[in-house]
């Protein structure tokens, strides 16, 4: 039985709901898209681990459900909470050219993944499409939103994307890689909450330009 078009049809929910968390402006909304992110993310890994004989990715599934399921949205969340923001500042671009930059990333990512010709990526092209232009949303995000959670949130998408490639064509990394992988990204959330919340008591916002203000 054949992974094609399930993982390639769940491949393209990722782009969807990278959009969902990139151009929605109230913050608790855009971490539960995340959080929805993360579990098409985790279906993506069972898939191949059941139907590719893919026993690794049986632990990946398990790791990325407690960090990227539950625990980095309950972070999320908690600091929305703590400091009442509901809706992030307005971005640096409209809504109608974050969109249509989105677009751009989008058919950049398929063009780049058309030379590669090796079989584990023959298989998954398209997948492997998706995980680039989730990492291209991420720093779109990163770029063009002035609010500091959802600039972590465009790092957490860059991860998914990194992971979603790492799955494609090399699961069969030591465990301790992808221990690191997680770790690394879980303690990136929790510094750069910290730093968003250190923001908010100082400016009383979380715009990240008003860093701006801490120059000499």
């Amino acid at each position: 039985m054949t992974t094609l078009p399930i993982v390639n049809s769940l491949s393209v929910l990722l782009i969807l709901t990278s959009l969902s968390v990139v151009e929605s402006r109230r913050l608790k909304v855009s971490a539960y898209f995340y959080s929805a992110q993360s579990l098409v993310l985790i279906s993506i890994f069972l898939t191949l681990a059941i139907l590719s004989e893919a026993e690794q990715l049986y632990l990946w599934s398990v790791t990325a459900l407690v960090t990227k399921a539950f625990l980095v949205p309950f972070i999320l969340l908690r600091v929305i909470r703590t400091t009442g923001v509901i809706e992030e500042e307005p971005p640096l671009i409209r809504t109608t050219w974050s969109l249509l930059l989105a677009a751009v990333m989008v058919g950049i990512a398929f063009v780049l993944v058309q030379p590669f010709h090796l079989f584990a990526v023959l298989k998954y092209k398209t997948a492997l499409a998706v995980s680039l232009a989730h990492f291209l949303l991420g720093l779109h995000c990163m770029i063009t939103r002035r609010n500091a959670l959802k600039q972590l949130l465009g790092f957490c998408l860059m991860e998914n994307g990194s992971h979603l490639t790492l799955a494609i064509m090399a699961y069969n990394v030591p465990k301790l890689v992808e221990i690191g992988i997680l770790t690394d990204a879980v303690f990136g959330v929790l510094i750069m909450s910290l730093i968003a919340k250190k923001l908010h008591d100082a400016f009383g916002s979380m715009d990240a330009s008003q860093l701006k203000m801490l120059k000499g």
